[in-house]
């Protein structure tokens, strides 16, 4: 099914439902297409930060401590 027939199939159930029910309908809309925006803008971010060299530094770090720095073991 195109997106044009899902669209018109759902304009369509939504005039024949009640304007509380149509409400109730669009919030729904609206969070799936929030999680969806929310989606695109982590996949975005995990992307630069992968390609950026700003947290490169992360990988040069010498270790501080060793176990022989433990004062207690559990």
């Amino acid at each position: 099914m195109t997106k044009e027939a899902i669209i018109e199939r759902t304009v369509k159930t939504l005039s024949e439902l009640p304007t509380d029910k149509a409400e109730e309908v669009a919030d729904f809309a609206d969070f799936v297409l929030k999680k969806y925006e929310e989606q695109i803008l982590q996949k975005g971010m995990y992307k630069i930060a992968e390609e950026g060299s700003s947290l490169n530094f992360l990988n040069e770090d010498e270790v501080i401590y060793s176990v022989k720095d433990i004062k207690e073991k559990y």
